[in-house]
């Protein structure tokens, strides 16, 4: 199982810390399409200098704080890609420095990133496993598994018998499923063994092909 985040819009910057060691980030294969992008960056240069730390310390938004990442054992931390404009996809205990750039951006020489990342992603990740995907739609149109099961988390809120999504509630209950799949061990191999083991914490949830529905009922 593989459970795949977006970043966080909100980041914390470290005020220490040695920078950025491109060679030493998870998925050395993507290390040119990272230059490429820093390259084309105003404050490329400013990022290879500043302070780094892991990405799970830097990201710090609503889902990932309902998911705790940097408290979860090795194990599990192994089980998360971060995926990023800038850097590709990441591992939560890669160095990073704290940046702004979201991936529907466009950049000279480059263009759109999500299609600058699909063929590179494509080569250096697998497509075989059971994926739990939390990402918001620009980060999933810039890789999608080739094979395995991929299940989307969604969330919705149901009044009168009709049923909403609700965007501000929605990263909460990714980062709430996140911890549970996460925690689980063994960790499912199956949609339907992620539906019963969020089930299992008292929400109500409705389980189709390639996607898994959290609902609160209002």
């Amino acid at each position: 199982m593989l459970v795949l985040l977006p970043p966080s819009e909100g980041k914390t910057a470290p005020r220490r810390g040695r920078p950025v060691d491109l060679a030493a980030l998870s998925h050395p294969q993507l290390t040119a399409a990272r230059e490429a992008v820093l390259r084309a960056l105003p404050d490329g240069d400013a990022l290879l200098r500043a302070p780094a730390a892991k990405a799970s310390a830097v990201y710090t938004g609503v889902l990932f704080g309902r998911l705790g990442l940097a408290e979860l054992p090795l194990r599990a931390r192994r089980r998360v890609l971060i995926f990023s404009g800038l850097w590709g996809v990441l591992s939560p205990d890669d160095r990073i420095p704290a940046y702004k750039l979201p991936i529907d951006a466009r950049l000279p020489g480059i263009g759109g990133l999500a299609a600058h990342w699909r063929e590179p992603l494509r080569d250096a990740l697998p497509g075989d496993a059971l994926i739990v995907d939390m990402r918001s739609g620009g980060y999933a149109a810039a890789w999608r598994p080739r094979g395995g099961l991929a299940l989307a988390v969604r969330a919705f809120v149901e009044r009168d018998g009709r049923r909403t999504p609700v965007s501000h509630m929605v990263k909460a209950t990714r980062g709430d499923v996140a911890r549970i799949v996460l925690d689980a061990s063994p960790p499912p191999r199956t949609p339907e063994a992620v539906a019963e083991l969020v089930a299992a914490t008292g929400r109500e949830v409705e389980l189709s092909p390639g996607t898994l529905d959290v609902i609160e009922q209002g």
